[in-house]
This record gives structure tokens, sequence and C-alpha cells, in this order.
């Protein structure tokens, strides 16, 4: 297997649209044969990262690079930022809106998920600019 790149724009409010991009993900990584079991990890943390951007930045794109050892994945959105990224980190802190929350979002799961799956997680967030996720889910660990 070669590298394989891929790359999905992510709008924000865009509900309909949303998971497209970690469906899209999913489906290239079953074509080529990754076990299940990562695929479920990689997914998990793309799907988060994908709704953070989908939920709070005016737009962003996920970028995957698949290799035959590891699937390296950065979301990146322009604004507003995470204020606080440590408190972020926390399981149930949330910054999302009622409006959000009523559609059965935003409830403060994100980056804790990401980091609880993957292998490697960087944050990077500037206010009002935008943020950076990025992460590393490996095939294996031996």
């Amino acid at each position: 297997m070669t590298t394989i790149e891929l790359d999905f724009e992510i709008k924000h409010n865009d509900f309909d649209r949303a998971g497209s991009a970690s469906s899209g993900l999913k489906n290239t990584l079953k074509q080529i044969g990754y076990p299940p079991d990562i695929i479920k990890r990689i997914v998990v943390s793309s799907y988060e990262a994908e709704m953070n951007v989908v939920v709070h930045a005016s737009d962003g794109h996920l970028r995957a690079v698949i290799t035959p050892d590891e699937v390296h994945v950065t979301v990146k959105d322009n604004g507003p930022g995470i204020e606080n990224v440590e408190m972020a980190m926390k399981e149930g802190y949330s910054t999302a809106p009622e409006r959000i929350r009523e559609l059965g979002f935003g409830a403060g799961m994100g980056l804790p998920n990401i980091k609880k799956n993957t292998d490697e997680l960087k944050v990077e967030s500037f206010v009002p600019t935008g943020t950076t996720v990025d992460f590393i889910v490996r095939r294996s660990n031996g």
C-alpha cells in the first residue's frame, strides 16, 4: 500500500453533511483492509474533531494521511479558537450553546474522546483565529 491522502471541507452549522468526512475516511480504511478496531478509534476521533468544527467554527477542513503503519489526521478550522484548551480536555466541559445541546451535541466529550482513542494528540488554538487538532492512530503497538 502506498500513502493515501484525503481532504474534506467542513462547514459551520452544516448538520446535514456533518460526519461525512469521517464516513469517507472510514470507507477508505475499510477498502484498504485496516483492522476494524483501529478504524473505530480513527473514526470516533475524526468525527469528534469534525463535529467541533460544525458546532463552533466558521469552517475548516479534515486532512488524513494513511500509511501502512498509521493514520495521521489534521482538522484545522477558522476561528473562534478555544480560550482554555486544558479545560476543554476535561470530560463534561462544554462551551456549546443551548440550541446545539438540544440537538444532542455539545456534551463536552469531544476532545476527551479524541485523547482516549489516539496514540498521539496535539491541540493548538489561537483566539480568535482558529484551532488545529492533530492526531495519530497507529495500526499496531508493536
